[in-house]
């Protein structure tokens, strides 16, 4: 007599084990930290002064981030350094984000409602800055901080984050065209930097996308 497979069981116990990343992705806080880890390394310190957020409150997201397997972290010396655990994982961020813009229409209206108080930016596409790379005519600068930019970078692009942004300017003729990118669709500092270049006289342009926009397109091609 051949014995009933327990399916119900294997059913229960595999939805609950799906389940585990959905419960971990029901926090705000915990989709920031982890969207700050798609841009490279980052301590407890600099994850508590990048969200404004308490220490206490990053280490116990990032414990429940952990128990999902979703993060790692080794040891710098005296720092804990936290990353995605996988390229999967990043992967699977910026599908979240795409998926979400695609069902909530309050996503673009609250993205748009933002960019309308920082006045009209020129916008180009990966399309038209990789022409405008190519045939030199563009300056492509990556405002995050620094060690985002080491982490990873648009090849071609250079490093300047927000604070070091006045001092590079005044080291440019006010004839360059110049062109920013931050942390991808939902990063401002790549606006907030075409506004202040645009009110120093340069010819500035807004680029949406980051670097795994950026990679992800050069893939396709």
């Amino acid at each position: 007599m051949t014995q009933e497979l327990p399916v119900r069981d294997f059913k229960d116990n595999l939805y609950h084990q799906f389940s585990r990343i959905g419960k971990c992705l029901s926090s705000d806080k915990r989709l920031e930290l982890m969207h700050l880890l798609s841009q490279g390394p980052k301590s407890v310190e600099k994850m508590v002064e990048a969200t404004g957020m308490s220490m206490a409150n990053v280490s116990r997201h990032l414990q429940i981030l952990l128990d999902a397997n979703l993060v790692k972290f080794n040891k710098k010396g005296t720092y804990v350094i936290y990353t995605l655990a996988s390229p999967q994982v990043e992967s699977f961020l910026n599908s979240l984000w795409r998926i979400s813009k695609m069902q909530l229409a309050d996503i673009t209206r609250i993205k748009n409602d933002f960019m309308y108080q920082l006045g009209e930016l020129d916008t180009l596409s990966m399309d038209e800055m990789k022409k405008k790379m190519e045939d030199g005519s563009i300056i492509l600068l990556d405002v995050r901080p620094c060690e985002e930019y080491e982490a990873a970078h648009i090849p071609g692009a250079v490093s300047v984050p927000m604070e070091k942004l006045h001092h590079f300017l005044q080291t440019l003729p006010k004839g360059s065209q110049i062109a920013a990118y931050c942390r991808g669709p939902y990063c401002v500092f790549a606006a907030e930097a075409v506004r202040v270049m645009q009110k120093e006289g340069f010819t500035a342009f807004h680029m949406e996308e980051g670097v795994y926009e950026w990679q992800e397109y050069h893939t396709i091609l």
